[in-house]
């Protein structure tokens, strides 16, 4: 049953982004006890790319138009600022641009509502397992003790190392984020995706609603590229200074081989569980993914209908790891001849819906691959 004797609740959330909200959320909703757990104690600013295939709506009984700040219908790509490619989306494939901040908040808001409790301005320093209950710890001193754990404080979490939970070799992602005011002369509705500046990865900029999240992000290997000087060369193209914007630098785990994301009454979601594309670094979709169906085995775990957590891990890896396995072998391939994968991937006239279909959900990585990687090791012959 999920009333706990005592001062044990039924979980224990560690992190409140679009992951851990997101099961905080279906928890509570199933009658659990749930403390939600966040290191910031005020919303800060989360300058990722923030897009979003509008397919998520479909696991959440309540909208999510309120963090929705713009609808994409277009995609211009290009190489080194020039040999562009521009492709407008199919309207069955919407993709979104949320603020990453709110729609945090969002869902940490409608988790408050369904019951679960949300406590800011926590930094955990230990979580135990003792007998058949959790402890956790924050650098305060204070304590919770719970049934179940799900960790979900993104790329920079320690505990999933700790724990035997996910890949024992964490492959990264070098980033810098940054955002600004005003659009530039970016159009409402359209991303922009620069491949040549980047050579083992790409910039993107995505429009929200009075600015723009502009990356750059290095894919394989050690960053190669000054990240600041790809900005210095991309900014003037979308219309602002070069040295505009204030910039975060970061570490993005993707995707890196099929891992248990389980353990005795714990689960690892979202960043902290290396799910991030490691193709094209969607990470929202796979977050959002991870949250909702953790959520539906602890649900079951707790109640008693299910022995262990292991469903959690298969359902990941087919519903998300058997199409990254395949991302990964396109992004390896990819990323080392760019300039061929601009001319054989991106330039291909169905290459731009492949892509929209493949964010929305309605297309993985394996019904594409074999023939993408053997055009592109021919061609490099």
């Amino acid at each position: 049953m999920s009333a706990a004797a005592g001062s044990v609740c039924d979980v224990l959330i560690v992190g409140a982004g679009a992951a851990g909200s997101a099961a905080a959320f279906h928890l509570a909703e199933a009658g659990h006890s749930v403390k939600l757990l966040e290191r910031d104690a005020e919303p800060r600013i989360k300058p990722c790319g923030g897009g979003m295939a509008a397919s998520v709506q479909q696991w959440f009984p309540f909208p999510l138009d309120p963090a929705v700040e713009q609808v994409i219908q277009q995609v211009d790509f290009s190489w080194c600022l020039d040999d562009p490619v521009v492709a407008a989306l199919p309207g069955d494939a919407p993709f979104w641009i949320v603020r990453r901040e709110r729609l945090d908040q969002l869902l940490a808001e409608q988790a408050a509502l369904a019951g679960a409790e949300c406590i800011a301005g926590t930094e955990i320093n230990a979580i135990t397992r003792i007998g058949e209950t959790w402890q956790v710890t924050a650098q305060d001193g204070r304590q919770w003790t719970s049934r179940a754990v799900v960790i979900a404080d993104g790329s920079g979490s320690p505990w999933p190392q700790q724990l035997g939970l996910g890949p024992k070799q964490i492959q990264t992602a070098t980033t810098m984020s940054v955002r600004l005011e005003g659009q530039g002369s970016m159009a409402n509705g359209t991303t922009r995706f620069e491949f040549g500046l980047v050579k083992q990865g790409f910039a993107w900029a995505f429009p929200i609603a009075g600015g723009v999240n502009i990356g750059v992000g290095s894919f394989i290997g050690k960053q190669d590229a000054d990240p600041d000087d790809v900005l210095a060369q991309l900014l003037p193209d979308l219309g602002f200074p070069a040295d505009a914007g204030v910039r975060q630098r970061g570490q993005l785990r993707v995707w890196n081989g099929h891992h248990r994301l389980d353990g005795e009454g714990i689960v690892v979601v979202g960043d902290a569980a290396s799910l991030c594309d490691p193709f094209l670094a969607e990470g929202l979709r796979p977050a959002l993914m991870s949250g909702c169906e953790a959520a539906h085995h602890l649900d079951r775990w707790l109640r008693g209908d299910q022995k262990d957590l292991r469903g959690y891990s298969e359902a990941m890896r087919i519903r998300w790891g058997d199409s990254m396995a395949w991302g990964k072998r396109i992004a390896q391939v990819f990323y080392r001849f760019p300039g061929v994968g601009y001319q054989l991937g991106i330039k291909r006239p169905t290459a731009p819906q492949r892509i929209a279909q493949i964010l929305s959900g309605e297309m993985g990585y394996g019904d594409i691959a074999q023939r993408v990687i053997r055009r592109l090791l021919l061609q490099r012959r």
